[in-house]
């Protein structure tokens, strides 16, 4: 047992599992707080020890700092103000310090607490296991009790310490006191204007210091011996400069940041050194970390240089994050007119700016006492930690233990997270402690206090440097006692390979659910109401309805219908706490209304939540009760298997490719509104309440429950909760959640009420749903849409922002993107927000009225605010950003998609006015498509909901990918379609743009496939514009329509077609001998393979005049079966016949075609897999043409009819004006080629 911070008991309790519980409703009982450690005999004792080993190196290095620091003149209490406050507190500082400095705590105590740490040390003896800073504490311990006079225990601590240090603490405490955030607010009202800032040191902090003086409107010079950081400085509107002595050409204030005194002298008085420079009456302000005596020198060196320079002594503390937003802590110090001069630097670079009294050196001494106890407080983090590995303890349950108790401090809830993680990112390096550590032993020795505690911490920093760990992180030191000891701090929970876990497991339950579950929820009345705090949730479920809206009415009106389920939207995750739990609390009194009004309708609440752990628990489940009433138990169901989120053990994964990731060790646990630690399910649930519901008292549904007792073990495991339980699942499959669910309707059977808070995959479960096939763009009306599709991106987490990589590279031809600036619409003036928006609403009605995929999304780099508040109101406005480009966003697109929770809900709701949606179904897995409600903005559109965190990197893509307007545009893929459906396409030969648009308007009023034909005389007048073109509208196009180039009669002529991008091509070697033609074909194919593009040859020779190539009768010939037969061994995909077909116009007596001989083609054909071809089908009558398709032909040619409709046109009326010429013959054409796709049966199979 020992006391929690606020004085209240806590328990630290170890053994058996079922002895633990047993005694905890007992133990809960007598605390109010329990820590359990199952299964680890003797835990309890052995965090006790821990906290104790602490608690005295804590008390014996404050009483060294408040020594240290009042011999250097600065008032003790003016210490402890500024470090209670800072990374130099602890919790022995912060209540114990003000009981020493008023002389109102006795030194009694000091024999206890010797004791106690005598018992850890012999502990540590018997491992063995070095405890260096725990020892000499309790030697410190005793020496002061061997001040004690004869048996008066009751002598002051302050006068023991003070006979033990030799510093009179007391007399500096009763110093006549002042305030220092007063001395700066008055020196900075008085501060003298700045027109120029010289900045010498742009490391870590340094850049961001003069970073935020140039956002702060100063002008900066800047130097840093780094060149590449100079660089970027002056990207960022720095000037830059050469040398040290070149920066301080013409500055007012002259700002050193370097790393120590050797840098400092050298910037100053090196080879072009800032003094030799520096104008008269310039002002340096030194904020490195420096002793208090090289400050004192330094100013008197100043002053001998006769040029009225003055010193600002002003150390700064708060990392490198606080530095870039102007809000470290800056300790000043130096002459009121020195401060004066620097005033206006100062208060642009600190949130909090303490001006200390005593001259240049006081600042530094302040800084000094706080890097003792900073540095202190690592090093026996290091010490508790590692001593607690070596115990045998979950060392990261003793940091949750020691973070609540004595123990604690700011550097040991700090730097031991980076100790569990094993993660030394050097935020702060090891060797900066090693300085720092260095000047406080320096200045002890000349003042004559000893400080044993921190000149051995300073040797375990100097261990750690000499070992090669000086640039890690400062919490490396714990590797000094890792290497001693042969032990790992180490906390983590391993990442695992995802087969082999799933293999351990027992067999699933045998038995489906699926038809158990019908069955129960016909006899069970109530109806699943899932509140979904973003539009996500609905990512398992088909036929179901969504609510954006929750008025008694609209719920009425669903109870009414008697439906299983359905889902009211609430957004909630967007929301603060505050909001989101008054938004439940609204809803679910709705719900009691809308219930009484239709007669007391059953219902069973749902609060769906992230699979991946964020959002607002325990807030919404609180606010729920509350008007609802308390429930049997709270049921915890993150289980998703789309999304490859798994609980096993009570631990939550999610899958990582081949691997399970802890949840806590993934991004998703890093968000900066919902972010979390803890993986296990019961921690997390403490961790998420506050530690109002402990992880002891989280009650579990292991696997082997569900695959072993299957469905009425789960029913009396739920009914024998104590009344307000919390109640977690877990869960590897979906069998296992069928399992659970089909459980949980029994109980409800039999009275019991639940509030479950869940992903996607338990509200299908629980209604019994049945997957079917992904939907598709088939499955709606909108396949016919001319314009784009519009794609919206909001979520920030890395899988969604890889995704959008992915789906920019795979689709870069039709894709377009439009990024909207973070900074702009969240940070900046209404104003440039306006502009952005309307630039974004501008380029996306563009976009998609030309077809294209429009991408319109929020710039990749991630902007938090300082808070989790702050960065939801970051979050809302660039949603609302999103929501008002949508919103004015005139063309209705093909489809939507909306990529993240907040985004598709803002979208949805707020963007396209939806009152309601149809769940249709599943787009992908885990990816749901609503079709909108009639009173939406695009009713009808389908409106496809991506989730921020499923999927794998190919997955937008994917998605974009099969909803494109055409599945592909291969000559092959469209004539074996046809070959599989029963007819034929047309391949139109077109000569310009009109030609190209007549073909594809037809096409896509027909919804069918066509060719668009190019013929050598064509392209020898069109060249690579006019192939270009019909590449570009096939693209385009709503329907499949693929590119050819026909009658390719030279190798030269297909040589270059086979480099243009075309579809296919046809190699016409039929004024050749066979001989010459198979070998001329053969090449030509083969080259044509190695490209992918489908071959068309001719066999057989036709009469007539194409494009100016005439053959005369005489010259023709009909296609030889027995020639055909070799002829299709060349590897050609299609075969252009000749059956008495002619280019051009057939005689008077009409056209007489070889249909037996087809017949016999069409026989080889299909064993050979060749595709027949007709050409002339210009004048060709319906009857023939039935006939030659029943006959196996799957592409028929046209040209003359479609030549001559266009030449009347363009002959016929007065038309002057060029546009009407257009505007004429393609709607000539275009009345062609409708007839011959309809005559063809092509019509209605794109």
């Amino acid at each position: 047992m020992s006391e929690l911070l606020d004085g209240k008991l806590m328990i630290i309790a170890s053994g058996r599992s079922d002895s633990i519980t047993r005694a905890q409703p007992f133990l809960t009982a007598m605390c109010q707080k329990l820590y359990t450690f199952d299964g680890e005999i003797g835990a309890g004792s052995k965090v006790k020890m821990v906290n104790e080993l602490l608690e005295g190196i804590h008390l014996v290095a404050a009483v060294e700092a408040i020594s240290l620091g009042s011999q250097a003149g600065v008032h003790p209490w003016i210490l402890y103000d500024i470090i209670s406050n800072a990374a130099g507190n602890s919790w022995i500082y912060k209540n114990h310090i003000p009981l020493l400095l008023k002389d109102d705590i006795e030194g009694r105590f000091l024999n206890v607490l010797a004791q106690n740490l005598g018992i850890v040390e012999d502990k540590a003896k018997s491992l063995p296991f070095p405890v260096p800073l725990l020892a000499v504490a309790r030697q410190q311990l005793i020496s002061g009790i061997s001040q004690m006079q004869g048996d008066d225990t009751a002598t002051s601590l302050a006068k023991i310490w003070e006979k033990v240090l030799g510093v009179g603490i007391l007399e500096a405490a009763n110093r006549e006191l002042y305030k220092p955030e007063d001395l700066a607010k008055e020196i900075t009202s008085q501060a003298k204007p700045v027109n120029r800032v010289g900045f010498i040191g742009l490391g870590a902090m340094g850049f961001g210091m003069a970073a935020h003086l140039l956002k702060s409107n100063f002008s900066v010079r800047g130097y840093d011996v780094y060149k590449p950081t100079l660089v970027r400085f002056e990207n960022a509107g720095g000037l830059v400069a050469n040398s040290p002595a070149e920066v301080t050409k013409d500055v007012d204030v002259l700002v050193i940041m370097v790393t120590n005194e050797v840098q400092a002298e050298d910037v100053l008085y090196g080879h072009l050194g800032a003094v030799e420079a520096i104008p008269s009456g310039a002002t340096v302000v030194l904020a490195s970390t420096v002793s208090p005596a090289f400050v004192s020198q330094l100013e008197r060196r100043l002053e001998n240089e006769g040029k009225d320079l003055k010193l600002v002594d002003a150390p700064v503390s708060g990392g490198v994050k606080r530095a870039a937003m102007g809000e470290l802590t800056i300790m000043a110090s130096g002459t009121d007119e020195a401060l004066k001069s620097a005033g206006l630097v100062l208060s642009a670079l600190s949130e909090k700016l303490y001006v200390i009294q005593g001259g240049c050196g006081a600042g530094s001494g302040v800084k000094m006492v706080n890097q003792l106890l900073a540095g202190v407080h690592i090093a026996s983090a290091a010490e508790a930690m590692a001593f607690g590995a070596r115990l045998g303890l979950n060392t990261r349950k003793l940091f949750n233990v020691i973070s609540n108790s004595g123990g604690t401090s700011w550097m040991f809830e700090n730097r031991v997270p980076h100790m569990l993680d094993n993660d030394y990112t050097p935020y702060s390096a090891l060797d900066i402690f090693v300085k720092d550590l260095g000047i406080v032993t320096r200045e002890g020795s000349s003042r004559k206090v000893p400080l044993h505690i921190s000149t051995v911490a300073h040797q375990l920093f100097l261990a750690g440097s000499a070992a090669g760990w000086g640039r890690i992180d400062d919490a490396g030191v714990v590797k000094v006692y890792e290497t001693l000891a042969g032990i790992k701090v180490e906390g983590r929970l391993p990442v695992l390979k995802k087969q082999d876990l799933l293999n351990s497991l027992p067999s699933e339950w045998p038995l489906d659910p699926t038809a158990d579950i019908h069955r129960l929820n016909m006899g069970n009345s109530k109806t699943l109401v899932v509140l979904d705090d973003d539009p996500t949730g609905t990512q398992t479920v088909h036929d179901v309805e969504v609510l954006t809206e929750w008025s008694v009415e609209s719920i009425s009106e669903q109870f009414r219908k008697k439906p299983a389920c359905f889902f009211i939207l609430t957004n909630s995750r967007s929301l603060s706490p505050e909001k989101a739990s008054a938004l439940i609390k609204d809803i679910c009194s709705n719900l009691c209304a809308a219930s009484k009004e239709v007669g007391n309708a059953d219902y069973t609440i749902v609060l769906r939540g992230d699979s991946t752990l964020r959002g607002h628990f325990p807030q919404e489940a609180d606010a729920a009760v509350s008007i609802l009433g308390e429930m049997d138990a709270w049921i915890i169901c993150p289980f998703f298997l789309q999304g490859g989120r798994y609980t096993i053990n009570d631990v939550h994964y999610v899958a990582d490719s081949d691997r399970l990731v802890p949840a806590g060790e993934t991004e998703f646990a890093k968000d900066a509104s919902f972010g979390y630690k803890s993986s296990n399910l019961r921690e997390w649930v403490e961790e998420k309440t506050a530690g109002i519901i402990p992880a002891n008292s989280v009650q579990s549904i292991p696997i082997q429950l569900l695959r072993k007792g299957g469905p009425d073990a789960v029913c009396e495991f739920l009914c024998s909760l104590k009344k307000g339980s919390t109640c977690i699942v877990n869960a590897a499959s979906e069998r296992d959640m069928a399992v659970f669910a089909a459980g949980m309707i029994q109980a409800e059977l039999k009275g019991r009420s639940f509030l479950c808070r869940t992903a996607a995959s338990f509200v299908s479960a629980l209604i019994g749903i049945i997957p079917k096939d992904p939907v598709l763009p088939k499955d709606f009306a909108s396949n016919k849409e001319s314009s784009g599709a519009l794609i919206v991106v909001g979520s920030y987490v890395p899988k969604t922002t890889k995704q959008v990589e992915e789906l920019q590279s795979q689709h870069k031809q039709k894709l377009r993107s439009i990024e909207i600036s973070v900074e702009k619409v969240a940070l900046k003036s209404s104003e440039v927000r306006e502009e952005e928006i309307r630039r974004a609403v501008e380029m996306a009605d563009a976009f998609l009225r030309a077809g294209r995929e429009t991408l319109i999304m929020s710039s990749r780099e991630l902007i938090t605010g300082k808070t989790s508040s702050e960065s939801l109101d970051i979050n809302s406005k660039v949603s609302s950003a999103l929501v008002e480009v949508v919103s004015q966003i005139s063309t209705r697109p093909r489809y939507i998609l909306a990529k993240g929770g907040i985004t598709s809900s803002d979208t949805a709701t707020k963007a396209l006015k939806a009152r309601r949606a149809l769940v249709i179904g599943q787009a992908l897995a885990g990816v749901p498509v609503w079709k909108l409600g009639p009173e939406s903005r695009h009713p009808g559109v389908p409106y496809i909901v991506f989730p921020g965190n499923v999927g794998n990197s190919t997955a937008l893509a994917e998605v974009v990918k099969s909803w494109s307007v055409v599945a592909g545009r291969s000559t092959k893929e469209l004539l074996l379609n046809a070959e599989k459906g029963g007819y034929a396409v047309g391949a139109f030969n077109v000569y310009n743009l009109e030609g190209v648009e007549a073909v594809v308007a037809a096409a896509e009023e027909e919804n069918s496939p066509a060719i668009l034909q190019v013929h050598p005389g064509a392209f020898k007048q069109g060249g690579i514009p006019l192939v270009s073109c019909c590449i570009s509208a096939a693209e385009q196009a709503r329907v499949p329509i693929s590119v050819h180039f026909d009658h390719g009669t030279t190798k030269h002529e297909l040589l270059e077609a086979l480099e243009l991008g075309l579809d296919s091509v046809m190699v016409d070697g039929s004024h050749l001998s066979f001989t010459e033609n198979l070998s001329y074909t053969k090449s030509i194919t083969e080259l044509a393979r190695s490209k992918n593009i489908m071959v068309e040859a001719e066999l057989g020779r036709l009469s007539g005049t194409e494009d100016g190539l005439t053959v005369e009768d005489y010259e023709a010939k009909l296609t030889n079966v027995h020639q055909a037969e070799e002829f299709m061994e060349t590897g050609i995909d299609a075969l252009a016949v000749c059956i008495g077909n002619v280019h051009g116009k057939y005689p008077e007596s009409g056209p007489k075609l070889k249909l037996d001989l087809l017949k016999e083609l069409h026989a080889l054909s299909s064993k050979k897999g060749v595709i027949l071809v007709l050409h002339g089908a210009s004048g060709l009558s319906e009857k023939l043409i039935k006939e030659c398709i029943e006959n196996g032909v799957r592409k028929f040619n046209v040209n003359t009819e479609v030549r001559t409709a266009y030449m009347e046109a363009l002959s016929s009326g007065k038309k002057t004006d060029l546009v009407d010429v257009m505007s004429a013959t393609k709607a000539a054409m275009k009345a062609v080629i409708t007839d011959k796709i309809r005559l063809f049966g092509s019509a209605g199979k794109a």
